[in-house]
């Protein structure tokens, strides 16, 4: 009976295993047939090899790996396979593309060797008539209109509104008893910032909080997969987006039918309308509620995690903080006593562009944490012809990403780029002098982001504003891990307490 029993077992066992055993071999199998499959699109008239990597899974590629390991994917990668190298994510094939040279061809080839192209799932999820999803002549009809929205003069006529917002928040944080979580109330100053002073919207504080929720979670579906299921990620944020819309559509129905009201100032919307006008083009309902929500999220998602760097930095860095206030004394950035009666807080007074192009060390700063820290990993581009790059083919109709983070970190001009260093930008030094494609916070070329003034701005009115009136201190045991997927922001958040310095 014994031996019956022992027969039985091993039967079985061995039956186990040679199921494992076939569907291991059926896993290797499929694999290999999936990294076929996407070997047999090269191009057969280029005679360049397509980029060393691997294409993962079948469909889903090695998104999962991209999204758990964040930065730590591509520098893996970007070293075992080179500057560039193919992969597979968010359901297309991808070229990723490290180095000042090999992105320099990708930024100037908009329109000949590349076009735009964000994941699907942006695409869907964002719009058709965004500025980011346009190309051609309508790319450079958008570009044009915006161009009035973010000129010199538009900017000087922003900044006493970025900055009365930025001190109300900052007025905030000190009076938190506890800490804050610098990430989370980055969101809300540059989602504030984006409501109030770009589309002009004066809302009660219920409706902001709710539309930045709404936004929120828009902005955390933006990068999904394109699968439209319930409860998928496309579909939660379509869901967002169709609340925004309904919103903004009021909104604008609202904003058309008055009269402007302050004939000194004209928010962004208006600039944008009177700049449509101007070339004979009337923007329809949908582009309006497409770009209104465009334009916040141009200003608020990066321009907050920047926000989050530059505070992390200052943390840091102590140094930094006391070179910056000792620039900020020589250049008069204090209120007087009779400038601020009746209070022992101190103040900064009203900026201007023109001021603030005169704080060169603090320039360096918000440089320097845009080099250490860029919000934007890179930017998808889609190949409009098969061209060489770096040796290898980059085939028609593949996705391409140019690295922003990668290339600064690479960057041969920059000396110890590991270390956070403000001075490698002051013009005593050759860093200052970089090639044009080593240092890309902004991206480049014709596709450059139409805000970064703005941006600039705001971490540098935050940075004074923060120098000039508070204190901090780091609440947490230690300085948190960045994840830096979909944009660079720290896990867990930072969590810092404020409170007013009382220096004057």
């Amino acid at each position: 009976m014994f031996p019956l029993v022992q027969f039985g077992v091993l039967s079985a066992l061995a039956t186990a295993l040679t199921s494992l055993l076939s569907a291991l071999l059926l896993l290797v199998l499929t694999r290999q047939l999936w990294s076929l499959r996407w070997s047999l699109t090269r191009d057969k008239e280029s005679s360049l090899p397509l980029p060393r990597g691997s294409m993962g899974w079948p469909l889903v590629g090695e998104t999962f790996h991209w999204l758990f390991q964040g930065s730590n994917f591509h520098i893996s990668r970007r070293e075992r396979h080179g500057n560039v190298f193919k992969t597979h994510l968010l359901g297309k094939p991808l070229i990723r593309v490290t180095g000042a040279e090999n992105i320099r061809k990708i930024l100037l080839g908009e329109h000949n060797l590349v076009c735009t192209q964000w994941p699907q799932s942006t695409r869907i999820i964002l719009g058709p008539n965004t500025l980011v999803n346009s190309v051609g002549d309508l790319h450079r009809r958008k570009r044009k209109i915006l161009a009035k929205v973010f000129s010199r003069a538009a900017l000087e006529s922003y900044l006493p509104r970025v900055q009365d917002v930025i001190k109300t928040e900052i007025s905030k944080w000190c009076s938190e008893p506890g800490s804050i979580d610098v990430y989370s109330a980055a969101k809300s100053l540059t989602f504030r910032i984006a409501v109030r002073v770009l589309l002009g919207l004066q809302m009660e504080e219920e409706r902001i909080v709710y539309l930045a929720k709404i936004f929120e979670q828009l902005m955390n579906n933006l990068f999904s997969l394109p699968i439209d299921t319930p409860f998928s990620g496309l579909r939660k944020g379509v869901k967002a987006r169709e609340i925004l819309h309904a919103n903004m559509e009021k909104i604008i129905e609202e904003k058309m039918q008055r009269q402007q009201v302050d004939d000194d100032y004209q928010d962004a919307f208006d600039l944008m309308l009177a700049g449509a006008k101007e070339q004979g083009q009337e923007l329809n309902i949908q582009e309006l509620k497409e770009t209104a929500v465009e334009l916040i999220f141009a200003a608020h998602s990066t321009t907050a995690s920047a926000s989050t760097s530059l505070v992390l930095q200052l943390l840091r860095h102590p140094a930094v903080v006391e070179k910056a206030r000792a620039e900020l004394e020589a250049e008069g950035l204090r209120c007087q006593p009779d400038q601020n009666p009746g209070s022992s807080r101190p103040c900064v007074p009203y900026l201007s562009l023109e001021k603030l192009s005169q704080l060169r060390y603090l320039d360096c700063v918000v440089k320097e944490v845009l080099r250490y820290l860029p919000p934007v990993s890179g930017g998808y581009r889609t190949a409009l012809k098969t061209f060489e790059l770096d040796g290898y083919q980059i085939p028609k109709g593949w996705s391409v990403m140019y690295s922003i983070r990668d290339t600064h970190e690479t960057a041969p001009v920059f000396q110890n780029p590991e270390q956070f260093d403000p001075e490698r930008f002051s013009p005593e030094r050759d860093e200052s002098r970089s090639s044009r494609f080593s240092y890309v916070p902004f991206g480049g070329g014709v596709r450059s982001c139409v805000g970064k003034e703005l941006a600039q701005i705001i971490l540098k009115t935050l940075a004074v504003e923060l120098i000039e009136t508070c204190k901090w201190t780091l609440a947490s045991e230690k300085f948190p891990k960045m994840q830096t997927v979909p944009i660079v922001h720290p896990v867990n958040g930072l969590h810092v307490r404020f409170s007013y310095s009382y220096s004057l």
